[in-house]
């Protein structure tokens, strides 16, 4: 039996938005609004969220549609690609005879307790059109509503996309169109996804990376496509927290999840090697995020470094006044950050990424096909054998390194981190894993350890501007002073930290790589 299967681009916006949206020239066509209300079941313990799946009850008038979805494993953001089982059912409870021949049947019946209850709902007044765009047809379909759980409800405001016939390029294409004059972000959450989010608090809190599920007998193309999905996702789970909160965290995870980007361009460079626009999209992503490491910068000095040294000098009299000063230098910078997420061009640039990794040439062109085509797992191994031998070359003498050099360490370092991290599900013997966890936690303590040091020069950096800014902002002459005394003090930690990383690069050197 073949699986249906559903493939959409999902896209949010604020209500105002899609009543825009509702009258755009190119999504006109037959459709009257309908209330839908959607209500999703698991069992006590959750065993379908936890083995990917939803089930849900759809209610439509005097209707009622079963759907059991599959989340096909990609940390989808934007593109949701998944199996889907719909039928049409008597009542408002799910009914076992409808997906007997779907996945939710195996796990219940190694379930420990089988019973199915809600968990939450969605209620959406749904507005369905169809329309052609090049030469596809594509569902357009409006949703305007809200989430429903014990915990509390949250609006819900979303375009998807839905390719009925014709190519992904037109799909992509009809939704740059739209943003043109919408305001339109990727989808990072399926609506199932956003009620168990919102039931259980996690909605607004920052989201560390997830992660990477790669098949084995995946190629090289199918890792990176799942790695870079999962980094975008990464990254719109916490630019939605940071623009209603200025979460400090979830800038950091906003800049990790562009690192870890821009990482995935790097490792995968000889599959992309044939392709410049893989060079531009990096260069592009790297460039309109600069404005984001000056504010997590500042939020690291106001957070660790400040609070230290008001720790160690109690009396300084100099300290408050630079605390305050720097917070407002952080409002202004995290202000910038916001306006970067909220423009046209990032948000642009981001479909345009995603277009590109759907359907760029990197996927079909001629001259990489030997890289792309490889066996994920084979891919791997390589990577990260150049990349180890990279941070071994770079990292001797450590201690007797230039803070530049230091830092190409760093890099070199976070890249093999991060390979580490996308490819660990293709090693899933004991024995690998049992060396993964070892490898990681010898790697992360360099990595701590090079940061700190980079904390270092970024608080020299910090302190250096004290005396700019705008007019009637300059720092006091005892603001200054205890900036001062911040940085000597600091600077008398370098020799320590020095010597352990030095003792770290060694120690990662010594144990033994997980892909052999």
């Amino acid at each position: 039996m073949s699986t249906p299967r559903e493939t959409e681009l999902k896209l949010e916006c604020d209500r105002l938005d899609l009543a825009a949206l509702g009258s755009h020239p190119l999504l006109q066509g037959d459709g009257e609004p309908a209330a839908l209300r959607s209500t999703y079941f698991d069992t006590p313990d959750e065993d379908l969220r936890a083995a990917g799946l939803t089930l849900r009850v759809r209610r439509k008038a005097e209707a009622r549609i079963q759907t059991v979805k599959a989340d096909a494993g990609t940390g989808a953001a934007g593109l949701f690609d998944r199996p889907e089982w719909e039928t049409t059912i008597s009542g408002d409870e799910p009914d076992p005879a409808a997906f007997a021949d779907t996945p939710v049947w195996e796990v219940l019946g190694s379930a420990k307790d089988a019973t199915l209850a809600p968990c939450f709902s969605t209620v959406v007044m749904r507005t369905e059109r169809l329309v052609s765009h090049g030469d596809a047809r594509i569902r357009a379909t409006l949703d305007e509503g809200r989430v429903e759980t014990p915990a509390g409800d949250a609006p819900l405001c979303e375009l998807e996309l839905e390719l009925e016939s014709g190519t992904p390029g037109d799909l992509f294409a009809l939704a740059q169109a739209l943003s043109e004059t919408v305001p339109l972000r990727l989808g990072a959450l399926s609506k199932s996804e956003r009620g168990f989010a919102l039931r259980d608090g996690r909605l607004s809190t920052p989201s560390k990376a997830g992660p990477v599920v790669l098949p084995a007998h995946a190629s090289a193309a199918d890792a990176f496509r799942r790695i870079v999905m999962a980094c975008l996702r990464h990254l719109r789970l916490n630019e939605a927290v940071f623009l209603a909160s200025r979460d400090p965290e979830a800038l950091h995870q906003i800049r990790v999840s562009l690192r870890r980007l821009r990482s995935a361009f790097s490792l995968f460079k000889p599959v992309l090697a044939h392709d410049p626009r893989a060079e531009s999209l990096s260069q592009a992503i790297k460039s309109a995020a600069e404005p984001f490491g000056r504010a997590r910068n500042l939020d690291v000095f106001l957070e660790t470094t400040l609070p230290d040294e008001m720790a160690r000098r109690p009396g300084e009299p100099g300290l408050p006044e630079l605390a305050e000063r720097l917070a407002a230098d952080r409002d202004r910078a995290h202000a910038e950050v916001a306006e970067v997420l909220t423009s046209t061009a990032w948000r642009g640039l981001l479909l345009d990424l995603l277009s590109w990794l759907e359907t760029g040439p990197w996927r079909t062109g001629t001259g990489a096909d030997a890289a792309r085509d490889a066996p994920a797992r084979d891919f791997a191994a390589d990577v990260l054998e150049r990349f180890r031998k990279r941070i071994r070359k770079r990292g001797r003498h450590l201690a007797k390194l230039d803070p530049e050099a230091r830092h190409r360490v760093r890099i070199a370092g976070k890249k093999l981190r991060y390979g580490a991290d996308f490819f660990a599900s293709l090693f899933p013997d004991k024995t690998a894993r049992k060396r993964h966890k070892a490898f990681t936690a010898a790697l992360s303590d360099l990595q701590d350890h090079l940061g700190a040091l980079n904390d270092l020069a970024t608080a020299h950096t910090v302190m250096a501007g004290l005396a700019e800014g705008p007019p009637g902002t300059a720092a006091s002459g005892p603001a200054l002073f205890a900036a001062g005394l911040t940085a000597a003090d600091n600077e008398a930690q370098t020799g320590t930290l020095l010597a352990a990383a030095e003792e770290t690069h060694a120690d990662l050197l010594d144990v033994k790589p997980f892909w052999r």
